[in-house]
């Protein structure tokens, strides 16, 4: 629930049209709507919680909060510095260290605490809830990681199979690991030239190539 609450702010965040292979929610029924509904869907899986808190002892009951807490705000921070980097609000650009810490914080959050919460519920150990949450949020990055390549390595019609427009990350002006990776070992001149298609935001499809087979 929290998951599809955070897709459809980020889908508004990045003036995304689609979201697979359909429509964007803002894109159907408004954006005042979609941001209402999005973070009502934060709030949602506490109701959950809330339900069931006869059967819980308060130390876990805490516990579980806490963690809830603690991961929506680390997915906040997450957001928030990928929108700062893809709109070239800072004029340094990011580190590769930089992105793992963007991505661990806004993808890898949700895996992260789903998996402490379950161990929060059921062994109460903090080191295997720490070691869950750690492989958890590893497979969150990779899913990042997977996610951006695919954007830059699959054709258009093979794009659009996924249900996102062709090149959307470099309209967007994310600065993703593959993006930061060719910004380190572009000479001065391409380098200048990425940054440039990346900030304008363009959809058109001459300059996204040029920055794909840049």
């Amino acid at each position: 629930m929290a998951h599809n609450g955070t897709i459809v702010i980020d889908d508004i965040e990045d003036s995304a049209e689609l979201r697979r292979g359909k429509p964007a929610l803002h894109k159907v029924y408004g954006e005042d709507i979609a941001i209402n509904c999005g973070n009502a869907m934060y709030f949602l899986p506490l109701q959950v919680v809330d339900d069931h808190k006869d059967k819980i002892d308060i130390e876990t009951l805490y516990k579980v909060y806490s963690i809830y807490l603690e991961e929506m705000r680390n997915l906040h921070y997450g957001q928030a510095l990928d929108i700062t980097w893809h709109k070239g609000i800072l004029k340094k650009e990011p580190s590769v260290n930089e992105y793992l810490q963007m991505t661990a914080f806004k993808t890898g959050t949700l895996a992260r605490m789903a998996a402490r919460m379950a161990v929060a519920l059921s062994e109460k150990d903090e080191i295997i809830e720490t070691k869950f949450g750690r492989f958890a949020e590893s497979i969150g990055i990779a899913f990042q990681i997977q996610d951006d390549l695919l954007d830059l390595t699959t054709t258009e019609k093979e794009r659009e199979a996924f249900g996102k427009s062709y090149g959307n990350d470099i309209s967007e002006g994310k600065r993703s690991l593959a993006v930061i990776y060719s910004l380190l070992s572009l000479d001065k001149t391409k380098r200048g030239r990425l940054i440039k298609i990346l900030n304008s935001h363009t959809k058109e499809k001459k300059l996204i190539d040029e920055a794909i087979n840049l």
